[in-house]
């Protein structure tokens, strides 16, 4: 085991801005637990350390509060306050010097590991070596590129290159290392980077390599991370997700209003598919609420202005880390249910196209005039946020799908009370620069009366005219 651990945290993460705008990177959370917790539990579980010093700087504060003396975790954490934030990491770990007698790991607090075998680096608490560098066998050069790039032959590292322009190995270089007291001087002799201006880690370890000193790989396996970007963030909630996907709860929710002929079957084909489903029904007269309680669902009556208020509604209600929307005229069937889930392991959010011809049942709402509207219509939305490359070819497609965390991101931004809540979600989506994947749906007649947005050609301009306007708004950066 090690007697002590190390974890820098001492940067501001302006490259993260937004998520860091008040927050740490190193607070940010992946699956309820943030990625500084996670990494103290890798410490304390993995490789037996019981003292931990965190170097604070940016935002010290907030991680002081977090994990106090360490005690509620079952390790003893010091900190050491980093005055030159932007002196970059290795000069830092000079800041513990004095502290350090032996052989100790370092994990970086902003990077992600899910299922690691960090076990393996035990090996190395005792052993006469210089340094430990974790490493991942990846075909990806663009994570390489991001990183830096490593060189084994047999069991020992031959070269590093920080951000490399030209990548010539598969080896990523990983945020994770053991050094024995020895890098302390190897910081002190190493020149700052021509790139940064600051004396780079990555330059530190390859210089002891050059001058012939025991650096060893050691290969890591699990999900990983390194968390730079907000694109980076985003990736990493997903990789989460993936990996624990069958772990989530998934709820229906579907605004209904006189819907009696349909909602009974509506819920009856998606019962055994969800762990609940939530009616936000508008007083309906012909019993609606009460044939959906009947069925087993939970039950929101109360007068709402409009759809989207009944849907928002709904989605408060809803528990589940999946929320499924639904219309309640059985209009969409649950048959497609488990091809909108499995596209939700690689997106922020799915939503149904009802414009795919092939995809339309005889007697459907779904005319040429309609049909076309709502693609026009959806290639607009498209255009204005081309930069973020999405594929729309419907906007009023009730049958989606959105992580909870995500809508919570979005949330307080969602004020539509009618059909235009529907684009009002993609736009904000977009705007949080989250995923959305659209994929076509089985789109069938509906049971009951007629749509209350799209029953004539008059009242589809009328729903595409606010649609439109409220895109057009929020690309403006209005509300």
């Amino acid at each position: 085991m090690f007697e002590v651990g190390v974890i820098p945290v001492a940067g501001a993460g302006l490259r993260l801005y937004p998520y860091t705008q008040h927050t740490p990177k190193t607070l940010l959370e992946v699956g309820g637990k943030s990625l500084l917790q996670r990494n103290i539990t890798i410490l304390r579980d993995q490789l037996g350390v019981r003292t931990i010093f965190i170097i604070i700087g940016h935002h010290g504060d907030q991680v002081r509060r977090a994990f106090g003396d360490g005690s509620a975790l079952g390790v003893r954490i010091e900190y050491v306050e980093c005055e030159d934030i932007g002196a970059g990491l290795a000069r830092g770990l000079l800041l513990v010097r004095d502290r350090i007698h032996g052989n100790f790991p370092v994990i970086l607090g902003d990077e992600l590991y899910l299922g690691s075998n960090h076990q393996q680096l035990l090996r190395y608490a005792n052993q006469p070596i210089d340094a430990v560098c974790g490493i991942k066998l990846t075909g990806d050069t663009t994570l390489i590129r991001k990183n830096y790039a490593v060189t084994v032959e047999g069991e020992r590292i031959t070269s590093l290159v920080e951000k490399p322009d030209v990548v010539t190995t598969h080896f990523l270089g990983c945020g994770t290392y053991v050094f024995s007291p020895s890098i302390f001087d190897a910081i002190e002799k190493t020149t700052p980077s021509r790139k940064t201006g600051r004396i780079e880690l990555t330059d530190v370890i390859d210089q002891l390599v050059r001058n012939g000193a025991d650096v060893r790989p050691a290969l890591l396996k699990g999900g990983y991370r390194n968390i730079n970007y907000p694109e980076d963030y985003i990736s990493a909630m997903n990789l989460y997700r993936k990996i624990h996907f069958d772990e989530y709860k998934v709820s229906l929710v579907i605004p209904a209003y006189n819907e009696a002929a349909a909602i009974g079957h509506v819920i009856e084909d998606f019962a055994d598919k969800v762990h609940e489903i939530v009616v936000a029904e508008n007083n309906s007269p012909d019993g609606t609420g009460d044939i959906a309680r009947e069925k087993g669902a939970k039950v929101i009556s109360q007068r709402f202005a409009g759809y989207g208020e009944a849907l928002r509604c709904a989605l408060d209600a809803a528990t589940g880390d999946i929320l499924v929307l639904m219309e309640g005229d059985a209009s969409f069937t649950a048959d497609d249910l488990p091809k909108i889930l499995a596209y939700m392991r690689d997106a922020d959010m799915v939503i149904g196209t009802r414009t795919t011809k092939q995809m339309i049942e005889q007697g459907a709402n779904m005319d040429a005039f309609l049909r076309w509207g709502n693609v026009l219509a959806a290639k607009v939305l498209q255009f204005l946020w081309i930069s973020q490359e999405p594929r729309f070819t419907d906007l009023g497609c009730t049958y989606r799908a959105i992580w909870r965390d995500t809508y919570l991101t979005i949330r307080s931004n969602l004020s539509g009370k009618g059909p235009e809540f529907s684009p009002e979600m993609m736009v904000e989506v977009l705007r949080a620069e989250r995923k959305i994947i659209e994929i076509p749906v089985t789109y069938r007649p509906r049971i009951g009366d007629v749509s209350k947005h799209s029953g004539s050609k008059l009242a589809i301009l009328k729903t595409g005219s606010k649609m439109l306007w409220l895109i057009a708004r929020r690309r403006l950066g209005l509300r």
